[in-house]
């Protein structure tokens, strides 16, 4: 972990939002207390490879991009459980490889519900893609480029592992309501 002495120092943090045909990565890069993207994408598989291609393609991309950019860290989107049961099996065997090739690449690993990054990116638990899409330009620092949600739910990843992780900073506060909510966060209203 980086240590909080060290906030001057660069750190970039893996994002992913694990899936089958459609899998979205973004790598911020953090000096002190401000996020910049430095790579927002979806790595769409063929649906012509059978499941256990569409793993060895998502592990082999994944590690390919973890040589090029040098992150330290990677934070995964845990599957949420649905009705559809080969869907999560699917599911969490892409979550698994892409824990496996960033273990492989020496990162450290973080793993959060998708009820958690809505939380730490827009304040609700509950919200949609697009709420969590909507609040990103205002926590990171530059652009952020038009993307599939599956990219923009990766970035929200790599930020909510940013905020649950960055030690110096004031722990995580419930808010009664939005007011309180806006006054100690001013910087993430819409």
């Amino acid at each position: 972990m980086i240590s909080q002495l060290d906030t001057n120092r660069p750190r970039r943090i893996l994002g992913v939002d694990p899936g089958t045909n459609v899998l979205g990565y973004a790598i911020i890069e953090v000096v002190g207390k401000s996020p910049e993207v430095l790579i927002l994408d979806i790595l769409r598989i063929p649906p012509d490879l059978d499941h256990h291609g569409k793993l060895e393609r998502i592990f082999r991309e994944l590690s390919g991009l973890i040589r090029h950019f040098n992150p330290q860290e990677m934070a995964i989107e845990a599957p949420f459980f649905g009705k559809n049961v080969q869907s999560m099996l699917k599911l969490g065997r892409a979550q698994g490889v892409a824990i496996a090739a960033g273990m492989s690449q020496g990162l450290q690993v973080a793993e959060y519900s998708p009820r958690k990054i809505k939380q730490a990116v827009t304040g609700k638990g509950n919200a949609d893609k697009t709420q969590v899409a909507a609040m990103l330009p205002h926590i990171i620092k530059g652009t952020i480029p038009q993307v599939p949600l599956d990219a923009t739910d990766a970035l929200a990843t790599a930020i909510c592992h940013f905020f649950q992780s960055n030690l110096g900073e004031k722990k995580q506060r419930s808010y009664t309501n939005w007011s309180a909510f806006i006054k100690d966060n001013p910087s993430r209203q819409a």
